[in-house]
């Protein structure tokens, strides 16, 4: 199963890639090389607070948000860092995906 059927995205799942912009401090998530969404963060101590997360509005509501934060996942888990979850979605992302859980910051709540 392809990130993109996992999420019911209609592209194929070499079409889309998460990409860290870490001098912009947010990650990027690509259609074709063309940014389609982005999460912003700041990185503390091994915590990534993510307080936006958007997708262009020509894309809504096609499952990219939730394929930009399987890729933030993905990441912070390789990194061995923690999410700090204040944007509404990331947070309700983190809910939908109890796997997810276990990478939440200290204090944090989804």
């Amino acid at each position: 199963m392809t990130i993109a059927d996992r999420y019911d995205v209609s592209m194929s799942s070499a079409d889309l890639t998460v990409i860290d912009v870490a001098e912009s401090s947010r990650f990027e998530l690509l259609l074709d090389g063309e940014r389609v969404g982005l999460a912003d963060y700041s990185l503390t101590n091994g915590v990534l607070t993510v307080p936006h997360v958007e997708t262009d509005p020509a894309h809504q509501g096609q499952g990219f948000a939730a394929v930009l934060m399987d890729g933030v996942i993905g990441s912070i888990r390789s990194n061995g860092q923690t999410i700090r979850p204040l944007c509404p979605y990331a947070a309700a992302y983190m809910r939908r995906h109890p796997e997810t859980h276990d990478l939440l910051a200290t204090g944090s709540s989804v």
